[in-house]
């Protein structure tokens, strides 16, 4: 998928599980902390695409979050490609093909949505709010280009990039430690994890069972069968996909703040 498709589901799946934790498990949070949750968890939907690096000293390529905040996340985008295929290359079967990139591999794996969440986790619990301003600091932005990806586009890294910063400045001066602290870590895991399964519908696919072997390769991409595989950019994704991630963004805000409205149009909708 594109990278205001992967932006919008992570933030959709963060607010539906929101409204669940609080329908069904009685686990409430302030508007604040849900926005807070949704935002890191749309960022970090784009997370596992870093692995797509583009051309450093020229700001130009990769993929949508590796523009984020310019050359230095193109920077860094070369570096975790580099990273991913080392370890693509060095835990490879036989039967796996060689690679002279790293997308799709490692970042591309539930281990690495299980590391990067149980380290975000730490990280805050240890440094405590100065952690919590950085990983607010750097999901932010890429929630920002995912979500308003022509904006973004329009405007400059540079200006991404202050955004990001005045963002994660006042969220963070506000944050209830008590309970925003670990859900930022879960935020982070649910959306890599949201990222890998946005791709699955896809043609590409992806090794999701690494480093579980399948038969004789250790890097097998899965997915759905290519009949029915969303194609990126296409408009089962740009109109369907989209449109239900919207809806579903939309109702769980409703549901858990304004849940009268919702009332109201249930009635409205049962009158004769």
């Amino acid at each position: 998928m594109m990278g205001p498709s992967h932006a919008l589901s992570g933030a959709a799946v963060w607010l539906a599980g929101s409204w669940a934790l609080d329908h069904f498990g009685g686990y409430a949070q302030s508007p604040l902390a849900v926005t807070i949750g949704a935002t890191v968890c749309a960022g970090a939907a784009l997370l596992p695409d870093l692995d797509l690096s583009g051309k450093v000293t020229r700001n130009q390529g990769g993929a949508t979050v590796a523009r984020t905040f310019g050359v230095f996340s193109l920077f860094l985008a070369e570096v975790i490609e580099k990273l991913s295929l080392g370890i693509y290359s060095i835990t490879r079967m036989p039967r796996d093909p060689k690679r002279t990139n790293g997308h799709r591999t490692f970042t591309h794996t539930l281990p690495f949505a299980g590391l990067v969440g149980w380290g975000t986790t730490n990280l805050c619990a240890a440094y405590g709010k100065w952690a919590v301003l950085g990983v607010l600091f750097f999901m932010a932005g890429l929630a920002l280009r995912g979500l308003f990806d022509k904006w973004a586009e329009r405007a400059g890294w540079l200006i991404v990039t202050l955004t990001s910063g005045a963002v994660a400045f006042l969220a963070a001066s506000h944050l209830d430690a008590d309970r925003g602290y670990p859900l930022l870590g879960m935020a982070v895991g649910v959306g890599c994890v949201v990222h890998l399964f946005g791709d699955m519908i896809t043609r590409s696919g992806v090794p999701l069972l690494w480093p579980v072997p399948l038969g004789a390769r250790m890097w097998r991409m899965i997915g759905i069968p290519d009949g029915i595989a969303i194609k990126a950019g296409g408009p089962g994704e740009v109109f369907v996909l989209r449109g239900l991630f919207t809806i579903v963004s939309l109702l769980a805000l409703l549901a858990m703040f304004f849940p009268g409205v919702l009332n109201s149009m249930h009635f409205d909708a049962a009158a004769p």
